[in-house]
């Protein structure tokens, strides 16, 4: 047995890991079950940004790299590798969704979005949209599903614009993507004007 400690990787190791086996296509995260190597200091904040020890990420091609390696596992993320599984914080979720396409119309209507790292999710029974509201100010809080457990927030103008999209549809208000519906607010409690 090693008298070796095991130390928390820097996010520069994980880095160089994730780019060695970066390939086309998203690396296959849901295989790699690597022994837990500690917390890194690193946080999604809810508007999208990435901070590592306490600084923004300002490398738009880093962000996009670490994203494509990260794991939500028991309600936790991680950002992992073949090798190594370290801990990192997310304020919300891990990506917000910046924009969406609409082909076709009401039930036929499909909604395909893209998040703040490039990842384009169409929203269907596979990927939900869902909504929660603030208990004490009921603002709601869209999400829709991109991959893996993992979730976009989706931004205020591109919810206002699927808002325009809504129909009623068995007592909600809702929208159509990929044949499902998707209930944003009760019908009885919204209020037009």
């Amino acid at each position: 047995m090693s008298d070796k400690q095991i130390t928390t990787p820097s996010a520069r190791d994980i880095e160089s890991s994730a780019k060695a086996v970066q390939q086309k296509g998203l690396p296959p995260v849901h295989l790699w079950t690597p022994p837990f190597c500690g917390d890194l200091d690193m946080r999604i904040a809810r508007d999208g940004t990435w901070y590592y020890e306490g600084t923004p990420i300002n490398r738009p091609g880093l962000v996009r790299l670490f994203s494509t390696i990260l794991k939500r596992e028991d309600g936790k993320y991680y950002l992992v590798t073949p090798v190594e599984k370290v801990g990192i914080t997310v304020d919300d979720a891990p990506f917000v969704a910046v924009d969406f396409d609409v082909a076709g119309e009401v039930k036929e209507q499909t909604l395909c979005f893209e998040t703040n790292v490039g990842d384009h999710t169409l929203a269907g029974p596979d990927n939900p949209i869902r909504v929660t509201r603030d208990a004490a100010t009921g603002e709601p809080s869209p999400y829709v599903h991109v991959r893996a457990g993992l979730e976009a927030l989706i931004d205020r103008k591109s919810f206002y614009r699927m808002v325009e999209l809504g129909e009623h549809h068995e007592g909600w208000f809702g929208v159509w993507s990929g044949g499902a519906f998707f209930g944003l607010i009760p019908s009885d409690e919204l209020v037009e004007g």
